[in-house]
């Protein structure tokens, strides 16, 4: 191994120790000290009962780890969104799971919550999961009620999702084992079968402080909405557990006994490791950004045994196209090629800018892959389309719009990985969260922005410095770089992978090892949803 080789293991290392850290701080969720209060009262934690609700030892994915993260510091920080959503498996089923966090502003909905629980329910409706809701949520949470109440994807879309996915005949089970307050409280019931725990799970529109308040009934929280009200008298609920454990048995049981889903039947053979190692992938993905490398190297470490069926080889080389299998899934890849590459009229081509070829070759792709119904993977590390005189009078415009129209427009699965660079419209053209793909990660080492941190600081900078000089300012050397510094060093904050897993730009921040892992958990969800729609790129400039 050469020394660049080492220095990038060492750097992508550091950086996946970095990620494992902030990961193990996040599950702690509201604390310590919260988590021993819950159990005291006979409650597990949101993270222990879905643990104890997958089969063990079975794959699962966690979406939106990171959402919240670094947000609502002046509200004191909302872990993970106060919610834990995972895909995995119940009793050999596949199905997500919604998990209230207590430990969190007593499961309070922020903003963000209500985010992460519309993606949770998204991913359901795209892929006809099953999913399951542990309630356990003092309801909104009031001094951001502006943000989070009114609007078209706000808190009642829950709700409106719900009786969706009804019609749609997507499983949904509810288990109340703890707070489950006010317009909370239809989503138990707008669900198919609901179930409360006794004497820590309880259902109001209004508690009874608030009844006090309204109407002057004097009663306690126990005989207005416990379990013992709602399923000998009311009939809301249709099940009373004795404790946590006992609701997620129930849980069990009833997933068990579900019969087969239709299949959308992408293709799918006995899985076999990459026959190059995967860790490899530390030392060839560089430490810089503007750096090359060569992703057809990144590529044969993800995919089955190594081998890749390419596309066009010769033609459009700034874009990789071909098929392959990923954990025995066939997958169609298109991948921003990161080495400078020589056309045959002897040209040179940026790596990480898509060209007008290759913007065509991965149309043609995508629409390949749509007509043989194999699921699409995106690896993204792209800088964007090629800019200057010579790209637009070749139509790069046009070009581009066509390879945009062919991801919006694509019917199959479609599942995005964020490698390095997503700047620009080659985020768009490459499947960013804006093109619906079904899952969407990125790497430690990703960045996410209009363009990178150095070429908008100098713009930004440059702009301020003229405001500056037209109010008469002088503007020294000095003061230049310190604004540029200023600038730059804020703008790679926004640019940082958290920064976008926090406001839900992506599912998730994840050890690049766990690439195959999440592609094959997404298609075999997505393989619960027949393709009902044809491939239709509408009206193009050819």
């Amino acid at each position: 191994m050469d020394i660049n080789f080492n220095k990038n293991e060492d750097h992508n290392k550091l950086l996946l120790s970095d990620l494992k850290q902030k990961l193990a701080k996040v599950k702690l969720g509201g604390g310590e000290k919260r988590i021993e209060k819950l159990h005291a009262e006979g409650k597990m934690t949101a993270r222990e009962r879905i643990d104890y609700l997958l089969d063990e030892n079975a794959n699962a994915i966690e979406i939106g780890a990171f959402t919240g993260d670094g947000m609502y510091a002046e509200h004191g920080g909302c872990p993970s969104g106060g919610v834990v959503v995972k895909i995995g498996y119940i009793r050999g089923r596949q199905c997500i799971v919604v998990a209230n966090d207590a430990t969190v502003k007593a499961g309070a909905w922020f903003p963000i919550t209500g985010k992460k629980n519309l993606r949770a329910q998204e991913i359901a409706m795209e892929n006809r999961l099953p999913i399951i809701y542990l309630v356990d949520s003092a309801g909104v949470y009031l001094p951001l009620q502006d943000e989070i109440f009114p609007d078209k994807e706000h808190f009642g879309r829950i709700f409106r999702n719900n009786a969706i996915m009804s019609s749609m005949g997507i499983t949904q089970i509810s288990a109340v084992m703890g707070s489950c307050v006010a317009g909370g409280a239809y989503l138990p019931i707008m669900s198919d079968e609901a179930m409360i725990v006794d004497k820590t799970g309880s259902i109001f529109l209004a508690g009874s402080y608030l009844v006090k308040a309204a109407i002057g009934e004097s009663i306690d929280n126990e005989t207005l909405g416990g379990a013992t009200t709602h399923c000998e008298i009311s009939g809301v609920t249709d099940y009373k557990a004795k404790d946590d454990k006992d609701a997620l048995d129930r849980i069990k049981n009833i997933i068990d006994k579900i019969g087969d889903y239709n299949k959308a039947g992408f293709s799918r053979e006995k899985t076999v490791k990459p026959a190059l190692p995967q860790e490899d992938i530390y030392g060839i993905l560089p430490k810089l950004r503007n750096e090359q490398y060569d992703m057809m190297e990144i590529i044969k470490r993800l995919i089955d045994n190594s081998e890749f069926e390419e596309y066009k080889a010769g033609y459009g080389q700034t874009i990789i196209t071909g098929y392959a299998r990923v954990d025995g899934w066939a997958v169609g890849i298109v991948a921003n090629q990161r080495k400078v590459v020589k056309t045959k009229k002897g040209e040179m081509q940026f790596g990480g800018v898509i060209y007008s070829d290759s913007a065509d070759k991965a149309t043609r792709f995508i629409a390949n892959c749509n007509q043989k119904k194999i699921p699409l993977v995106f690896l993204q590390d792209v800088t964007g389309f090629m800019v200057g005189s010579k790209s637009e009078h070749g139509g790069i415009i046009k070009d581009g719009a066509k390879m945009v129209n062919a991801v919006s427009n694509s019917v199959v699965p479609k599942f995005t990985v964020v490698i390095g660079n997503s700047y620009g419209a080659g985020n768009y053209a490459m499947c960013g969260k804006a093109y619906d793909p079904r899952l969407i990660v990125a790497w430690p080492s990703a960045e996410l922005a209009v363009m990178g941190g150095t070429q908008a600081a100098k713009v930004l900078a440059q702009i301020e410095a003229s405001s500056l000089k037209a109010k008469g300012e002088e503007i020294t050397p000095e003061k230049e770089a310190e604004m540029f510094d200023k600038i730059k060093a804020r703008y790679d904050a926004q640019t940082s992978p958290y920064y976008a897993a926090a406001r839900l730009w992506t599912d998730g921040i994840i050890d690049p090892l766990d690439t195959r892992k999440w592609i094959s958990l997404g298609i075999e969800a997505a393989n619960h949803s027949p393709i009902e729609k044809q491939f239709n790129l509408g009206v193009i400039q050819v």
